[in-house]
């Protein structure tokens, strides 16, 4: 299986497991992130017309250092699934999606029409986070609510086929009393975040049970108990 995201330092978080998390269940899965931090709908929408080399291209979780261009990634193979987001900043409001994410999907299509195309929701900051507070939310729960509408109406009006739910993820892990899950109170954490995001989307691209999945390979440490706790929150999202 090979996944394509047309994102920024939010799927490069979530794609840093994925491959050794399948491969560790015996699963041939590639994940290509096309990174540019910070990159909002509207770029990926400018860079889709310029057909300029703007993005560095990350396989399996780590950058190649070479540069491509959005046509050229879109052609580079058969894609299974593509995933789009919005940037962190503009998560919560819809307006900034539009009419950038139906054009950019639409091109998808038509470059990649076998492709299944994803949402990918991206998660509020950390409580009391000055990004949190420079966004205009006193509370994390408002914040996530907000980004929680937009996507499910972005979902609904490219008719995605999927959501992946990384925003509700990390509401259930705070919940579950995993701390930290943000590295800079925005980004995810190296090793609790990080490797909870790569079971949702393994488990949601595959539709394969992670409860004896044996990955542990994390860039720092998660114990035993946090393992547990991460994959009852995942499961709670994917029954």
């Amino acid at each position: 299986m090979n996944i394509l995201s047309i994102g920024n330092s939010f799927s490069q978080d979530a794609q840093r497991y994925i491959h050794k998390i399948a491969r560790a269940d015996g699963v041939d899965l590639n994940t290509h992130n096309l990174y540019i931090g910070g990159c909002s709908l509207e770029r990926h929408h400018r860079n889709m017309l310029s057909g300029e080399r703007e993005y560095e291209l990350e396989l399996n979780g780590v950058g190649t250092g070479f540069y491509v261009s959005l046509d050229e990634a879109l052609l580079n193979r058969a894609w299974d699934v593509i995933t789009v987001q919005q940037v962190s900043t503009g998560s919560m409001d819809y307006d900034t999606y539009q009419p950038y994410l139906n054009r950019l999907v639409e091109y998808i299509r038509e470059c990649v029409p076998k492709a299944k195309v994803v949402i990918h929701q991206t998660w509020a900051c950390e409580e009391g986070s000055e990004r949190l507070h420079g966004l205009g939310y006193e509370k994390q729960i408002d914040y996530h609510n907000e980004l929680k509408k937009a996507y499910d109406k972005a979902a609904k009006d490219i008719k995605a086929d999927f959501i992946i739910p990384s925003g509700e993820l990390f509401q259930k892990l705070i919940s579950a009393g995993i701390s930290p899950v943000h590295r800079d109170t925005f980004h995810a954490s190296y090793g609790t975040a990080r490797y909870a995001m790569g079971l949702l989307w393994y488990s949601m691209l595959t539709g394969r049970d992670i409860t004896n999945n044996t990955f542990s390979d994390f860039d720092e440490p998660v114990t035993d108990e946090e393992i547990a706790k991460i994959k009852a929150c995942v499961k709670e999202l994917t029954k």
